[in-house]
């Protein structure tokens, strides 16, 4: 039964559907791979063992009766320390809500549980999921499997390494600047951002004022990503941002391959430095794509480089979640983040106004690429894994890069609210994973995933992991 633990989601759903294995067994076998596992990689920080197994139970009973729990049936789930589960603490990696139990489920979670899917624990991730790595005061460092002196990323970097680590096939993510598409390329797994709106956020018990956040999966496969999709998409009144179900079935629209798309590669988006390793394992992996017979067009335009104005709108993000305690807690509060959230408290309406200006005209070149191309290519990251306890690099093979030069390719589509997906290109001569990023146009989500799905049957990467 050890395949178990990399067995896809889909696969497991289906063995308990068909009664070759309990729910409850499977349950029994993820706690007892998280407590062997867990303690060196840091990726859970805390567990609802009895609940699970009471879950499992009512699943098995319900194949008994001949009634289908739903897509995910009997599935472990990690969901990340930024999200509500019901009766869990949701501290944001932050002191001050070590003791912040919530009361109701997300909606993603509502609904991942709706579709059989089983909470095991929630995993870490760097306070207010502020950093591209993943540290906190409360639970501290977590690695990543490939490397345990390196980062797995974040701020999903929990769920990223639980994944990887095979401890559940699923873990959920939340995306502002890279932080579902970071540590998926470095954990070598699958990872979706939507388009903005795509997967309701909430019940909102704080504001999201800036519109760059948004839920999403971290997988092994790009199916299980895509009944994850299925389940969690669409409108929910909590959230007035929230988009309708799409006609489109994530599920069907893997099935076809793509045909006739437009497609091109960008190696820097006019700003970026790549690591030389990292370039030359995107490179044969783009030759995989132009082997299925897919014309990769090279775009060498510029988009304008908004990395200090991200950090500046996702600084306001998070002050505007926790402006009320900021003065009562400001000694318990990392100090890079509180330094972010002093300038933003200081900052002036009209800097917004200008960074806002700004953030239009990146729409607009966006968007004047996808009237000519269906898809954009880019690396995922431009370096491989860095240390785990941080910081990020300062340096691309001996050339300075700027604070988010780390994460150049992905905070720009989250200005813009295009959909993206990660997967795993390779792995560099050190053995570590380097990544592709698929970028769609607004609401292609459908798009997205299929030429995800391609690059997974013609470059397959979920058959192989790290040895722990």
């Amino acid at each position: 039964m050890d395949e178990i633990y990399y067995s896809s989601a889909g696969e497991i759903s289906r063995k308990i559907k068909s009664g070759a294995v309990s729910a409850k067994k499977i349950i029994y076998m993820t706690f007892e791979r998280i407590e062997r596992i867990n303690p060196e990689i840091n990726a859970f920080v805390s567990l609802r063992y009895d609940e699970a197994v009471e879950e499992a139970e009512l699943i098995d009973e319900m194949i008994r009766k001949g009634e289908d729990p739903g897509p995910f049936c009997g599935v472990p789930v990690g969901v990340k320390d930024l999200e509500d589960v019901k009766g869990m603490v949701t501290t944001y990696g932050s002191v001050p809500f070590r003791n912040n139990l919530a009361k109701t489920d997300s909606i993603q979670v509502e609904r991942l549980k709706r579709a059989g899917a089983i909470v095991v624990g929630k995993t870490n991730t760097p306070e207010f999921g502020y950093t591209g790595f993943t540290k906190n005061r409360l639970f501290g460092v977590t690695r990543n499997p490939w490397n345990m002196e390196k980062t797995p990323g974040g701020s999903s970097g929990g769920s990223g390494a639980a994944v990887c680590a095979g401890m559940v096939p699923i873990g959920t993510g939340s995306d502002a600047g890279g932080s579902i598409r970071i540590p998926a390329c470095y954990c070598g797994c699958f990872g979706f951002k939507p388009t903005y709106g795509r997967i309701p956020i909430g019940p909102m018990n704080q504001p999201f004022m800036m519109r760059i956040w948004t839920p999403g999966p971290i997988t092994r496969t790009v199916e299980d990503a895509a009944i994850y999709m299925d389940c969690v998409s669409g409108f929910h009144r909590e959230d007035p941002d929230s988009l309708l179900i799409p006609e489109v079935n994530y599920q069907e629209a893997i099935k076809r391959p793509p045909s006739e798309l437009r497609v091109a590669y960008s190696e820097d988006l006019g700003y970026a430095r790549v690591q030389g390793e990292i370039r030359e394992v995107v490179h044969q992996a783009l030759k995989r794509f132009e082997d299925a017979g897919y014309r990769i067009d090279i775009w060498d335009g510029h988009l304008p480089d908004l990395g200090d104005d991200w950090l500046t709108i996702a600084s306001c993000e998070i002050y505007s979640q926790i402006h009320s305690i900021l003065d009562e807690w400001r000694t318990e509060i990392g100090r890079s983040l509180l330094e972010s959230l002093e300038r933003v408290r200081a900052m002036r309406f009209d800097e917004l106004i200008k960074i806002n200006k700004r953030r239009d005209e990146l729409r607009r070149k966006v968007f004047e690429i996808f009237s000519k191309y269906d898809i954009l290519l880019t690396p995922a990251m431009p370096t491989e894994p860095f240390n785990a306890k941080g910081p990020p690099p300062s340096e691309v093979d001996g050339h300075p890069i700027p604070l988010l030069g780390a994460v150049a390719f992905t905070y720009p589509f989250n200005l813009t609210g295009n959909p993206c997906a990660v997967v795993r290109a390779g792995l560099t001569p050190s053995g570590l994973p380097a990544g592709i990023q698929i970028v769609g146009p607004v609401l292609r989500d459908d798009m997205v995933f299929q030429l995800a799905k391609l690059f997974e049957e013609i470059n397959p990467w979920n058959d192989r992991w790290p040895e722990l």
